[in-house]
């Protein structure tokens, strides 16, 4: 019943994820015929792209091709507190697992 709904109410659409980019047909958009209940069209939001943090690596890190503590700004200027990127920002995240649980040597002061 749940996948009927969703496939009733959105579309498959191309979406911009943080740190990645986009991705095709990686996320959903509610369909015209409920643009009623679409925030942005019943609010008129034109919401503008926030652009990345060029220090952060999140991308990277999210794609698997490195380590948070590969990252120059990993337990410095990028903690849970301030974190420079979707990684850091839910405690979920990869680097903020790190931050939290990892061998505190890895962890930079």
């Amino acid at each position: 019943m749940a996948q009927k709904t969703i496939y009733e109410v959105f579309e498959i659409s191309d979406r911009t994820w943080r740190g990645i980019g986009e991705i095709p047909e990686s996320g959903y958009e509610v369909k015209n015929e409920y643009a009623r209940f679409n925030a942005r069209k019943k609010f008129n939001l034109n919401l503008e792209p926030v652009p990345e943090n060029a220090e952060c690596i999140s991308g990277a890190i999210m794609k698997g091709l490195k380590k948070p503590i590969q990252c120059p700004n990993f337990g410095t200027q990028c903690n849970p507190e301030h974190p420079m990127g979707a990684p850091m920002v839910s405690s979920e995240g990869s680097c903020a697992a790190y931050y939290h649980y990892a061998n505190n040597n890895l962890v930079k002061s």
